[in-house]
């Protein structure tokens, strides 16, 4: 291959890399965008119409009559009543766990940094409440 052939395949190379990583890094950042836009991704972060088009597709794909859809609908609102109750059970413990961890951070922190640090938290906490306050008001 001569001087100038290699030059264009390299060329050529470098052309192909650039749109293969810009390509994955369109995929990166979707991917970050439908998580942080989805919340946390986890089922309890989910609005009362996602989780009614997941129940109508599950009824959907399944082929379930009318009845068996109702009951369906039933178990999983038991279910999601055990699953809070749960929650209320464990919420004391695992305040207590990570409220001993930012104490153990804040020991770690100069006052600054404390003071960064607490307003961090505070809005964290905030945040929490509030998904915490839509949930309660889903049912």
């Amino acid at each position: 291959m001569t001087t100038r052939g290699r030059t264009r395949l390299k060329i050529w190379l470098v052309v192909l890399g650039v749109f293969v990583l810009g390509g994955l890094t369109g995929v990166a950042a979707d991917s970050a965008y439908r998580l942080r836009a989805n919340g946390s991704g986890r089922e309890g972060a989910r609005t009362g119409r996602e989780k009614k088009d997941i129940f109508e597709r599950m009824r959907g794909d399944l082929g379930l009559t009318d009845e068996q859809a109702r009951q369906v609908k039933t178990v999983l609102d038991e279910t999601r009543d055990e699953y809070r109750t749960l929650s209320s059970e464990c919420r004391p413990r695992y305040d207590a766990i990570r409220q001993k961890g930012r104490e153990r951070i804040r020991a770690l922190l100069t006052s600054e940094q404390q003071q960064r640090f607490d307003a961090k938290v505070a809005e964290h906490d905030a945040r929490d409440h509030d998904r915490d306050h839509e949930r309660a008001n889903e049912h």
